[in-house]
């Protein structure tokens, strides 16, 4: 039974096709990321599945009882506005000081309950909505574009982060990318999207390039913290949508090599 799916989906602003016929399902313990241009409707979708956005067409599935924890693309906050770390978490639902400090614990975040959220880095950001996220005892995690404005290091810390709540809790993670060829090396699934789905199958792995080591080192399994994803198709060429659904030629190995941890 999957978690969360879409069944031909279509989205439409005004008369605007943005999203064609878009089916997709997301399993229990699952990692997904989708990767796209700019403009190619990653962030529409996810809030399609959310909810949040209509589909003109097609259905939008989720399993009964379904807890979703979002973490949004970004936040802005007033600087003038004081607001702590803690009472942020609480924002919109109280949850208790343990609950709290718990969830700061496990994104790596030990002591900044009174830190004022407006000073906090970028990276620190992102594990603060990744903290608030997790008190909802999510089954699975949508992430829009978490690791935006990180620099590599920091972005390949976040994956792991990623990746040890899916090993720990099982949760399903579903995440859009801003980079259109560097995955998480746990991503079970890579879906390409580009106003309809081009291609998915397995990152491939980025082989032992020096210069990939350098920059990401080999983390805390020894393995690395991205892979590349490999397109077979040219997002520069127009798509039409309508004569243009699935006639990429997929590598034979694109599809059916999801290897779940655990």
């Amino acid at each position: 039974m999957s978690l969360l799916s879409a069944d031909h989906v279509c989205v439409r602003f005004g008369g605007t096709e943005v999203l064609h016929d878009i089916s997709l399902s997301v399993q229990p313990g699952e990692i997904v990321t989708i990767v796209g241009p700019n403009g190619s409707g990653k962030s529409t979708l996810l809030r399609a599945l959310l909810g949040i956005v209509p589909a003109a067409s097609g259905r939008v599935g989720r399993s009964t009882g379904l807890r979703v924890g979002y973490v949004p693309q970004r936040l802005t906050l007033d600087p003038t506005l004081p607001m702590t770390v803690r009472r942020f978490l609480s924002l919109p639902q109280r949850v208790s000081d343990a609950a709290a400090t718990a969830a700061l614990e496990r994104v790596g975040l030990r002591g900044v309950e009174r830190d004022q959220m407006a000073a906090l880095s970028g990276g620190q950001m992102q594990r603060v909505l990744l903290a608030r996220a997790l008190l909802s005892q999510p089954h699975i995690l949508i992430l829009d574009e978490p690791t935006q404005g990180l620099d590599q290091p920091g972005e390949a810390a976040f994956y792991r982060l990623i990746e040890e709540m899916r090993a720990a809790d099982g949760v399903a993670v579903l995440m859009v990318s801003h980079d259109l060829h560097v995955v998480m090396a746990a991503s079970d699934r890579v879906i390409c999207l580009n106003g309809h789905i081009c291609c998915e199958g397995a990152p491939r792995v980025v082989s032992t390039a020096p210069e990939y080591r350098a920059l990401f080192g080999l983390g805390t399994k020894g393995a690395l913290a991205l892979y590349q994803h490999v397109h077979d198709h040219d997002h520069a060429s127009p798509h039409d949508h309508h004569h243009h659904h699935h006639d990429h030629a997929h590598p034979a190995d694109a599809k059916g090599h999801a290897h779940h941890a655990g």
